[in-house]
């Protein structure tokens, strides 16, 4: 062999034994990873242009590497923020959901109690006059009380019902006897006779059961809105632990390093490492589907006996009723107040009598049962309920589902059908251990993440107890009661405003069961008998003495 020849085979022979198995030079080239390593935003200063030994590696095959140390470590910091808005945005349907539906309930809400305040006050304007006007405070402090329910306030509905009355029939009491003079004492032993008496009819009792059950149920399920928009929230903002970032670099980025920057990781080697990165969030799944339940279930009270726009749009006729009930039983009232409290003492003579005002009507507006409120949300409360249950259901098993949607993504792995040319963490190639089950204890044997089963996430735990008591605090809104809640502004709210149901009309237990609401015309508002009464003549004699009194009283 000529010398020249021998001079060029000998080094070469050197280098190619140099190589490692199965490589060639082409396979030593680090262009490819270079290209996709800066379309990230890296720097390529540290990036070598051929594979370097691996030894430095901490995460990564210890093999030939295109991987610095430095690219290591920041590869693997962008795996952790990758992480972190994959779950985001894999959960941004439940997060939305929530937020969205809550705004819309909540400002429907307002706007049925702003209506309904104000349908009464024109309608007893029109109805009453100057003796609705000089009085109207009773009926804006009962509006300013129940929105303050609503929103929190620390009221029981039942006790501010009864107030509401015992109110009412003392102003109602001076104005049917203006020929006396009532102390405040006497006329606080007129209030006590409220429920003996029944001087408004059996409005107050229906009104009391209507009002309470849908009140409970209209802000229990506000709040539910609200507790799972916080904890959806919490939840989807993850902390991942250093076995999980461990695990996502090895996943995601080890590829590079192996110089296949476009090899995807196997799905169900994917699904393990998301198991134990998401072990914690997996385990809130039962006390989810708990809650969301419990949601449905008060929905169909909404829309069925517990409806609050049946309740709030007619208030205003169910009150003229009670108060038709106390003029036309006003002497009867009267009698027994005087026989209970004592004989008042007369008043002093009218300077001089005048006619009732002009714009004093006799009759009552009708009632047209088609004039439903408009408001900003522009819906309806059935079209309103129908879509949070359609979106509610959807949400259901959102947590332990969270792998699988990620995996999924044809951006994150290779996909089912590719399950040879995949990354599998070491190599180009299938994917052999089985997949984890859901859940914190499960992770176990976890072959990608090391997971500490013996310490479950505080936060997460947080989060499942929040639910737990939403969803006690629900079960108890579908039978009609309302119990202590603590919100998650940490503001306080009633302090129970006990049973919403009376005679039978809810169950004694929460059940997973389908109620039907109670008869309803076509625009559910309740058929009452005594409706037919509401369009008599108003300007009888007691109504002259209203007005003859209201003269006394003011001047």
């Amino acid at each position: 062999m000529p010398s020249w020849i021998a001079a060029v085979l000998i080094p070469l022979s050197g280098l190619l034994l140099s190589l490692p198995a199965g490589a060639d030079v082409k396979a030593r080239s680090c262009a490819e990873v270079r290209q996709a390593y800066g379309a990230k935003g890296f720097s390529l200063a540290d990036i070598p242009y051929q594979e370097i030994a691996g030894e430095h590696l901490r995460i990564c095959p210890q093999e030939y590497t295109c991987c610095t140390t430095e690219m290591e470590d920041r590869l693997s910091q962008h795996s952790k923020l990758e992480f972190e808005n994959l779950v985001e945005e894999t959960s941004h349907f439940v997060r939305t959901t929530f937020v969205s539906r809550h705004k819309k309930f909540d400002e429907f809400f307002r706007e049925l109690l702003e209506n309904a305040e104000k349908s009464l006050n024109d309608m007893f304007v029109r109805t009453y006059g100057m003796l609705y006007m000089q009085n109207s405070e009773v009926f804006q402090d009962l509006f300013t009380e129940l929105k303050r329910y609503y929103t929190g306030g620390n009221v029981n509905l039942e006790e501010m019902l009864n107030d509401f009355w015992a109110r009412l029939l003392e102003r109602m009491f001076q104005l049917i006897n203006p020929q006396y003079h009532f102390s405040e004492d006497y006329l606080e032993c007129v209030s006590k006779y409220t429920d003996q008496l029944k001087p408004f009819g059996d409005v107050p009792r229906k009104v009391k059961i209507q009002v309470t059950r849908a009140f409970v149920a209209a802000r229990t399920f506000v709040q539910g809105l609200t507790v799972g928009r916080e904890v959806a929230n919490r939840v989807s903002k993850v902390s991942p632990t250093p076995g999980c970032i461990r695990a996502l670099m090895k996943m995601l980025y080890c590829p590079y390093c192996r110089g296949l920057p476009s090899v995807r990781p196997c799905n169900t080697y994917c699904l393990n490492v998301m198991k134990g990165c998401l072990a914690n969030q997996a385990d809130l799944d039962t006390e989810w589907n708990l809650f969301i339940d419990a949601m449905l279930l008060v929905a169909e009270r909404l829309e069925g006996p517990f409806n609050i726009e049946s309740v709030m749009d007619p208030i205003d006729v169910k009150i003229s009723e009670a108060i038709m009930n106390m003029q036309e039983n006003s002497i009867q009232v009267s009698a027994k107040v005087f026989q209970g409290c004592g004989q008042p003492k007369p008043a002093p003579a009218l300077r001089s009598a005048r006619s009732a005002p002009e714009n004093f009507n006799t009759r009552f507006r009708p009632y047209n049962p088609d004039e439903r409120p408009t408001t900003a949300a522009g819906t309806s409360l059935d079209r309103l309920v129908t879509d949070i249950k359609e979106k509610l259901k959807l949400s259901k098993k959102v947590w332990s589902s969270l792998p699988y949607t990620i995996c999924q993504d044809g951006s994150v792995t290779a996909g089912t059908s590719n399950e040879e040319e995949c990354w599998n963490g070491h190599s180009k190639a299938r994917y052999l251990p089985e997949i984890m089950n859901d859940g914190l204890t499960n992770q176990i044997n976890n072959p990608e993440v090391d997971v500490d089963i013996t310490r479950p996430d505080t936060f997460i735990r947080q989060q499942i107890m929040a639910l737990r008591v939403m969803t006690n605090k629900l079960k108890n809104a579908y039978n009609g009661n309302d119990v202590n809640f603590q919100d998650t502004s940490d503001e306080s709210s009633g302090s129970g405003s006990g049973s919403g149901c009376m005679d039978d009309v809810c169950p004694t237990e929460f059940e997973f069961v389908t109620t039907e609401a109670p008869a309803v015309d076509s625009n559910r508002r309740e058929v009452d008998s005594s409706a037919s009464q509401l369009g008599h003549s108003m300007l009888s004699w007691s109504l002259l003495c209203i007005a003859l009194a209201l003269q006394r009283l003011h001047r």
